[in-house]
């Protein structure tokens, strides 16, 4: 069963639950009802069973798998909700240190943790922002001339992705879109 994905009402021998069928198909795992037990969760990259009968998932079918992926996708796009995203290593326990013009004004540390989150946040707002505007009502004119103001902010932040740690994570500008 290398790379074969078991579709909806396949059945299968497991060597210590017996026979069962699949009963739903998730992103890592397989539930298996087995007539013996019940169902259980099974990895999807198990290959100690055997396949009795392999049906096919039609690709219409709203699977546990594609409404997991769905929802992370509308997750992501549409809300303040954000992936881990990585401080460069050579940053780790680094500051930042604010040093003012004025000598009588005192100089500030922040952490890089700190400023790095704050970075990823405005990052995040606005890519929401721009998920909002692509669904709003205004004029495929409208939202082009707002769509190139953000453009230009991720262009104005190129300066902190020497802080990321994956480069897909970076900001790009008007160069790089």
């Amino acid at each position: 069963m290398s790379e074969t994905i078991l579709g909806v009402g396949s059945r299968v021998k497991h060597p210590q639950f017996g026979k069962g069928a699949v009963v739903q198909l998730r992103s890592d795992a397989y539930e298996v009802c087995f007539v013996d037990c019940g169902v259980r969760i099974i990895a999807r990259d198990y290959t100690a069973w055997e396949v009795i009968e392999a049906v096919e998932t039609p690709s219409d079918l709203a699977t546990y798998e594609k409404i997991e992926k769905s929802l992370i996708r509308v997750l992501q796009r549409f809300s303040d909700i954000t992936e881990k995203t990585e401080l460069g290593q050579r940053w780790n326990n680094g500051k930042m240190i604010l040093i003012p013009g004025d000598k009588e004004t005192k100089e500030k540390e922040v952490s890089l943790e700190t400023f790095f989150h704050k970075i990823v946040m405005v990052r995040d707002r606005l890519r929401v922002l721009e998920a909002k505007i692509n669904a709003s009502n205004l004029t495929d004119e409208e939202k082009v001339e707002l769509q190139q103001y953000i453009t230009r902010c991720y262009g104005s932040l190129t300066t902190f992705n020497v802080l990321f740690k994956n480069k897909n994570d970076q900001f790009v500008g008007e160069k790089g879109a």
